[in-house]
Protein backbone atom coordinates (compact mmCIF):
# COMPACT_ATOMS: atom_id res chain seq x y z
CA UNK A 1 0.00 0.00 0.00
CA UNK A 2 2.81 2.39 0.93
CA UNK A 3 4.59 1.72 -2.37
CA UNK A 4 1.39 2.55 -4.32
CA UNK A 5 1.14 5.88 -2.49
CA UNK A 6 4.75 6.70 -3.34
CA UNK A 7 4.17 5.79 -6.99
CA UNK A 8 0.97 7.86 -7.06
CA UNK A 9 2.70 10.92 -5.58
CA UNK A 10 5.71 10.50 -7.86
CA UNK A 11 3.53 10.30 -10.96
CA UNK A 12 1.46 13.31 -9.88
CA UNK A 13 4.61 15.33 -9.18
CA UNK A 14 6.18 14.39 -12.52
CA UNK A 15 3.01 15.31 -14.39
CA UNK A 16 2.79 18.61 -12.52
CA UNK A 17 6.45 19.41 -13.26
CA UNK A 18 6.06 18.55 -16.93
CA UNK A 19 2.93 20.71 -17.19
CA UNK A 20 4.75 23.66 -15.59
CA UNK A 21 7.80 23.30 -17.83
CA UNK A 22 5.71 23.07 -21.01
CA UNK A 23 3.59 26.04 -19.96
CA UNK A 24 6.58 28.24 -19.19
CA UNK A 25 8.80 27.20 -22.10
CA UNK A 26 5.96 27.91 -24.50
CA UNK A 27 4.60 30.90 -22.52
CA UNK A 28 4.13 33.12 -25.61
CA UNK A 29 1.53 30.59 -26.82
CA UNK A 30 0.14 29.58 -23.40
CA UNK A 31 -1.76 32.70 -22.39
CA UNK A 32 -4.22 35.34 -23.75
CA UNK A 33 -7.17 35.11 -26.12
CA UNK A 34 -5.35 33.22 -28.87
CA UNK A 35 -3.52 30.39 -27.17
CA UNK A 36 -2.27 26.91 -27.83
CA UNK A 37 -1.07 25.71 -24.46
CA UNK A 38 1.01 22.70 -25.42
CA UNK A 39 0.91 21.47 -21.82
CA UNK A 40 -2.80 20.80 -22.37
CA UNK A 41 -1.80 17.72 -24.38
CA UNK A 42 -1.15 16.16 -20.97
CA UNK A 43 -4.84 16.40 -20.09
CA UNK A 44 -5.36 12.95 -21.62
CA UNK A 45 -3.27 11.41 -18.82
CA UNK A 46 -6.20 10.79 -16.44
CA UNK A 47 -7.26 8.13 -18.95
CA UNK A 48 -4.13 6.24 -17.79
CA UNK A 49 -3.68 7.12 -14.14
CA UNK A 50 -5.68 8.85 -11.42
CA UNK A 51 -2.42 10.53 -10.33
CA UNK A 52 -2.85 12.82 -13.32
CA UNK A 53 -5.83 14.53 -11.69
CA UNK A 54 -3.88 16.26 -8.90
CA UNK A 55 -0.80 16.43 -11.11
CA UNK A 56 -2.55 18.46 -13.80
CA UNK A 57 -4.25 20.68 -11.23
CA UNK A 58 -1.03 21.48 -9.37
CA UNK A 59 0.88 21.88 -12.64
CA UNK A 60 -1.67 24.33 -14.00
CA UNK A 61 -1.76 26.22 -10.70
CA UNK A 62 2.02 26.58 -10.52
CA UNK A 63 2.33 27.26 -14.27
CA UNK A 64 -0.23 30.05 -14.02
CA UNK A 65 1.44 31.56 -10.95
CA UNK A 66 4.95 31.45 -12.43
CA UNK A 67 3.64 32.57 -15.82
CA UNK A 68 2.31 35.78 -14.27
CA UNK A 69 -1.36 34.99 -14.73
CA UNK A 70 -4.06 37.13 -13.16
CA UNK A 71 -5.63 35.85 -9.93
CA UNK A 72 -8.91 34.77 -11.62
CA UNK A 73 -6.84 32.74 -14.10
CA UNK A 74 -4.79 31.17 -11.33
CA UNK A 75 -7.93 30.16 -9.44
CA UNK A 76 -10.55 29.41 -12.07
CA UNK A 77 -8.18 28.22 -14.79
CA UNK A 78 -6.67 25.71 -12.40
CA UNK A 79 -10.11 24.60 -11.19
CA UNK A 80 -11.20 24.17 -14.81
CA UNK A 81 -8.20 21.92 -15.36
CA UNK A 82 -9.09 19.95 -12.22
CA UNK A 83 -12.70 19.49 -13.38
CA UNK A 84 -11.61 18.48 -16.88
CA UNK A 85 -9.07 15.99 -15.50
CA UNK A 86 -11.69 14.40 -13.27
CA UNK A 87 -14.16 14.13 -16.16
CA UNK A 88 -11.47 12.59 -18.38
CA UNK A 89 -10.79 10.05 -15.64
CA UNK A 90 -14.49 9.18 -15.50
CA UNK A 91 -14.49 8.57 -19.28
CA UNK A 92 -11.34 6.39 -19.22
CA UNK A 93 -13.13 3.12 -19.94
CA UNK A 94 -14.96 4.52 -22.95
CA UNK A 95 -13.57 5.39 -26.36
CA UNK A 96 -10.07 6.90 -26.24
CA UNK A 97 -11.35 9.62 -28.55
CA UNK A 98 -13.42 10.98 -25.63
CA UNK A 99 -10.28 11.67 -23.54
CA UNK A 100 -9.68 15.17 -24.95
CA UNK A 101 -13.37 16.14 -24.88
CA UNK A 102 -13.58 17.34 -21.24
CA UNK A 103 -10.57 19.70 -21.37
CA UNK A 104 -11.66 21.08 -24.73
CA UNK A 105 -15.22 21.70 -23.56
CA UNK A 106 -14.43 22.95 -20.06
CA UNK A 107 -11.71 25.35 -21.18
CA UNK A 108 -13.75 26.58 -24.14
CA UNK A 109 -16.53 27.50 -21.73
CA UNK A 110 -14.45 28.83 -18.81
CA UNK A 111 -11.33 30.53 -20.23
CA UNK A 112 -13.14 33.24 -22.24
CA UNK A 113 -14.76 34.50 -19.04
CA UNK A 114 -11.35 34.51 -17.34
CA UNK A 115 -9.98 36.51 -20.27
CA UNK A 116 -12.86 39.00 -20.01
CA UNK A 117 -13.01 39.46 -16.25
CA UNK A 118 -9.41 38.61 -15.30
CA UNK A 119 -7.60 40.42 -18.07
CA UNK A 120 -10.21 42.89 -19.31
CA UNK A 121 -10.08 41.60 -22.89
CA UNK A 122 -13.15 43.09 -24.54
CA UNK A 123 -13.49 40.76 -27.49
CA UNK A 124 -16.89 39.08 -27.76
CA UNK A 125 -17.15 36.00 -25.54
CA UNK A 126 -18.27 33.78 -28.48
CA UNK A 127 -15.18 34.84 -30.47
CA UNK A 128 -12.91 34.02 -27.54
CA UNK A 129 -14.71 30.69 -27.14
CA UNK A 130 -13.86 30.00 -30.76
CA UNK A 131 -10.19 30.95 -30.43
CA UNK A 132 -9.73 29.11 -27.12
CA UNK A 133 -11.63 26.10 -28.50
CA UNK A 134 -9.41 25.94 -31.58
CA UNK A 135 -6.31 26.11 -29.39
CA UNK A 136 -7.67 23.34 -27.18
CA UNK A 137 -8.51 21.19 -30.19
CA UNK A 138 -4.92 21.56 -31.39
CA UNK A 139 -3.30 20.88 -28.02
CA UNK A 140 -5.73 18.27 -26.61
CA UNK A 141 -7.38 16.85 -29.71
CA UNK A 142 -4.36 16.53 -31.97
CA UNK A 143 -1.27 16.56 -29.74
CA UNK A 144 -3.06 14.91 -26.81
CA UNK A 145 -4.38 12.07 -28.95
CA UNK A 146 -0.94 11.53 -30.49
CA UNK A 147 0.43 11.31 -26.95
CA UNK A 148 -2.42 8.97 -25.98
CA UNK A 149 -1.58 6.43 -28.67
CA UNK A 150 2.14 6.52 -27.90
CA UNK A 151 1.49 6.01 -24.19
CA UNK A 152 -1.15 3.34 -24.80
CA UNK A 153 1.49 1.14 -26.42
CA UNK A 154 3.68 1.36 -23.32
CA UNK A 155 1.00 1.78 -20.66
CA UNK A 156 2.04 -0.96 -18.24
CA UNK A 157 5.69 0.05 -18.38
CA UNK A 158 5.01 3.73 -17.77
CA UNK A 159 2.06 3.67 -15.39
CA UNK A 160 2.43 0.26 -13.73
CA UNK A 161 -0.44 -0.89 -11.58
CA UNK A 162 -1.92 2.54 -10.95
CA UNK A 163 -4.13 2.59 -14.01
CA UNK A 164 -7.86 2.57 -13.65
Amino acid sequence: MKQKNVIFLTQAAMIAALYVVLTLVFAPFSFKEIQVRLAEALTILPAFTPAAIPGLFVGCLIGNILGGAALPDILFGSLATLAAAFLTYLLRSRSPFLAPAPPVLVNTLVVPFILRFGYGILLPIPLMMLTVGIGELISCGILGMALYFVLHRHQSTIFGNLTG
